[in-house]
């Protein structure tokens, strides 16, 4: 592992499930830019990887390697079982790739362009439209299968996309930003699919840049940084390794304010606003404390919040602020998140 990665489980701790993904030392480079610098990977089957990372940190380049579209500088990797530079052809027949931009043709319907994708694979044609219709009812197209792909929606195209790429019984998916530029209600529909798909025992690997989606889908998360794994885990490792977890108290009343700060000391006082913030990991334990404290003070809060560290904190502080991931742009129009909880009022 290279000593730039951030550990956050202890290698070797029980039975690992079987590599549906890996890589040891993936290296591309274009001139003398370096796109990837020995990045290691480890994806079990049937679970969903996020790889993350600030525009040009290599995701797209990582997926284009493991797909067989181009090929790496320097080190090895395998895919369902295959090896990349020997069996590139075994690869191809067991993924699916969806990109970043639709590969549906707008000009033909939508079962179209399922029946072309079962040509493609050599598939029978008395089985490849049976395979056909039951995909387009299973991603709900079927009342716009005869019509011109040009005339779906945003959402309705990327769902055709994903039903094209499953035309083959793909063992790995890739999906490279699948959900950008839908809207919310599309979004949510996209992430049930995919759980849909893993739960079918497909495993899913997702680059994105809504940190939301990759905290709500994916079973192990990589951040990606000039090239390099930053640090790899589930959601709530990766959040760990982000210090600036508090707990904040608001009050009314002054004098229930300073009998608070000399009952909590260490917590950071705001006289202007009459608020305290006390460091916390978020924890019960931690939580209960503080109540405690309050209690034998005899000081009750007008206003209790608890905020731990999102993926946000962890992309920053990974990735030193590099590019601005979508959901931050988005989180202006959007209700707080889950991270920051209001307990009392």
């Amino acid at each position: 592992m290279p000593s730039s990665v951030m550990p956050t489980t202890t290698p070797g701790a029980g039975p690992q499930a079987p590599a549906a993904v890996s890589a040891a030392g993936l290296r591309k480079s274009y001139g003398d830019k370096t796109v990837l610098d020995g990045i290691d990977l480890r994806i079990p089957a049937g679970s969903v990887f996020a790889l993350l990372g600030p525009n040009g940190a290599g995701k797209t380049t990582t997926v284009q390697i493991l797909s067989t579209l181009i090929s790496a500088d320097g080190g090895q990797a395998q895919v369902a079982g295959h090896d990349l530079a020997t069996a590139p052809q075994a690869v191809r027949g067991a993924i699916g790739v969806t990109g970043q931009f639709s590969a549906v043709d707008g000009l033909i319907t939508g079962e179209e362009n399922m029946l072309l994708m079962a040509d493609l694979h050599l598939i029978p044609r008395r089985e490849g439209k049976q395979i056909a219709a039951e995909l387009l009812e299973r991603f709900g197209l079927t009342e716009a299968a005869k019509k011109p792909a040009s005339t779906y929606s945003g959402g309705m195209k990327r769902r055709l996309d994903i039903a094209m790429t499953l035309v083959g019984s793909p063992r790995v998916i890739f999906l490279d930003e699948p959900t950008t530029g839908l809207d919310p209600r599309s979004r949510h529909n996209m992430w049930q699919i995919i759980r849909e798909l893993v739960t079918g025992g497909v495993t899913v690997f997702l680059t994105t840049q809504y940190l939301e989606e990759a905290d709500e889908l994916a079973d192990r998360i990589a951040v990606l940084n000039d090239g390099r794994i930053a640090a790899e885990g589930t959601a709530e490792e990766l959040k760990r390794l982000v210090p600036g977890g508090h707990v904040r108290l608001r009050f009314t009343d002054p004098g229930a304010y300073r009998d608070a700060a000399g009952a909590l000391p260490g917590s950071t006082a705001d006289d202007d606003s009459l608020t305290l913030q006390i460091p916390s990991d978020g924890s019960q334990r931690d939580l209960r404390s503080v109540l405690d404290r309050l209690d034998a003070a005899g000081v009750e809060a007008d206003e209790l919040t608890v905020h731990t560290p999102d993926l946000d904190d962890v992309f920053f502080a990974l990735t030193g602020g590099a590019g601005v991931p979508a959901q931050s742009a988005q989180s202006a129009q959007s209700a707080p998140s889950d991270a920051t909880k209001e307990t009392v009022r």
